[in-house]
């Protein structure tokens, strides 16, 4: 087994047990006979564990962003709709059997206190997603896209943390209806004749 194959399984053995049970309850041990490498393995790829939390963290984002993405560009017909796209595969993310919550709110949650690395990771995947979701707006345009990404952001975090806490997917639909209406009336706000007030 060469270097790139050891850090490739230990990173699955490590992103599927943090995100299942959280990242202090699973053991370097644990990891090593999961990936099924040896120890000294796992410490050459990895010489911390959280040198191993960063980077499961980092890759997920990667993988968690393009699949969002991939989904908004094939199902949504217009730019105007590519907004609500993203809430639509929030809900099929909901449905799978293995959903937990936004793993970087988790980890945040678990160690943004006393870690940096995984304060700063957590904090770099939600302004790429905030950066996303801006673009979003400013290409379905909205008048006003960086509050309306910010407040789009808002929705999906509130829907992420309500489906994992509650376990029903539905709010996705909730936050999808929500963010509908926030884009028509940020565009009859503008539109001709609209209601928005001058500055």
């Amino acid at each position: 087994m060469d270097h790139d194959e050891a850090r490739t399984r230990i990173l699955d053995a490590a992103e599927k047990l943090f995100y299942d049970r959280g990242i202090q309850s699973v053991g370097m041990d644990e990891l090593r006979t999961t990936a099924g490498v040896s120890l000294k393995r796992l410490y050459q790829c990895f010489p911390a564990k959280h040198d191993l939390v960063e980077a499961s963290l980092r890759r997920r984002d990667t993988r968690w962003r393009t699949a969002l993405t991939a989904y908004v560009t094939e199902h949504a017909a217009t730019p105007e709709a590519r907004p609500l796209a993203v809430f639509d595969w929030l809900h099929d993310w909901f449905t799978a059997p293995d959903f937990r919550g936004c793993a970087f709110i988790n980890s945040f949650g678990e160690l943004g206190a006393t870690s940096d690395g995984v304060a700063r990771v957590a904090r770099e995947h939600k302004h790429a997603l905030l950066s996303y979701l801006t673009d979003l707006a400013r290409g379905a345009r909205a008048p006003e896209p960086t509050a309306m990404g910010g407040q789009l952001a808002l929705l999906v975090d509130g829907a992420i943390t309500t489906a994992a806490i509650t376990g029903n997917p539905s709010a996705a639909r909730q936050a999808r209806t929500a963010a509908a209406a926030l884009l028509a009336a940020a565009r009859t706000a503008t539109a001709p004749g609209g209601n928005r007030r001058k500055p």
